[in-house]
């Protein structure tokens, strides 16, 4: 399994929804504020504010969380400015980690990742050591269950897709950032069911960890993600399911 698509599965295995739904909002709040705060309110002319709502709607946030968000993001109403910090470092074994937050406070993150990763066998880097290692690329899963994968791969290239793989229960599909939304209408009209979309950004390559040094990888990724300020984790690793 790699770390760009399989620690959100792990994560949902093993979450309990009710007590992270808090976390994830607050997330998803401080995403559309600076989206709305940076591209202005409407969300047809603000491509990231539209990606943060509809997060937020597939995650059951009730609308008028959303519109306060937005409306903190204008201006309309007092809140707080959050500012976009990128941290890059490794993780055990070598494992390449990107650290996307946004936050009021940098002091206080920088301090928080710099700790986490000393605390799982990692070590924050200079900015530009590992962001190289990754492509931003459109993520998008279809359930194995739902369509034949023959099928599913015919339509996908036709749509412009870049790539397209089986991971567990999952085929996973790679598009271009530009190419994204017109995959995912493709999709859509042909009648493929979606099961998660998102721009997302892609290792060129992976390192394989095994035994400890998995373990401490996945318990870094858990820790950073349950980070109030941290907005994104991304990771190289790959190793095997058990």
């Amino acid at each position: 399994m790699s770390g760009h698509s399989k620690w959100s599965t792990i994560k949902h295995k093993k979450e309990k929804q009710d007590a992270q739904r808090g976390k994830m909002f607050t997330k998803l709040i401080r995403e559309i504020t600076t989206a709305a705060r940076e591209g202005g309110g409407d969300e047809s002319a603000n491509s990231r504010l539209r990606t943060a709502i509809l997060a937020a709607k597939a995650a059951n946030m009730p609308q008028v969380n959303i519109e306060k968000a937005v409306k903190k993001g204008t201006g309309e109403l007092p809140g707080v400015v959050y500012e976009e910090k990128t941290y890059e470092g490794y993780g055990p074994g070598g494992v390449a980690i990107l650290v996307e937050t946004l936050t009021d406070n940098t002091n206080r993150t920088t301090s928080e990742v710099r700790h986490l990763l000393s605390k799982y066998g990692g070590n924050l880097g200079e900015t530009g050591c590992v962001s190289w290692m990754f492509e931003t690329r459109g993520l998008i899963t279809v359930d194995k269950q739902t369509i034949d994968e023959e099928k599913l791969m015919e339509i996908s290239i036709e749509a412009g897709a870049v790539d397209m793989s089986g991971e567990d229960e999952v085929y996973e599909i790679i598009t271009t950032t530009e190419g994204f939304a017109n995959v995912k209408e493709i999709l859509a009209e042909k009648g493929v069911d979606i099961l998660s979309d998102e721009i997302t950004k892609i290792p060129k390559s992976n390192v394989h960890v095994e035994g400890k040094q998995a373990g401490q990888v996945l318990k870094l990724v858990e820790a950073l993600e349950d980070s109030d300020d941290v907005q994104q984790v991304y990771a190289n690793f790959d190793m095997d399911i058990e």
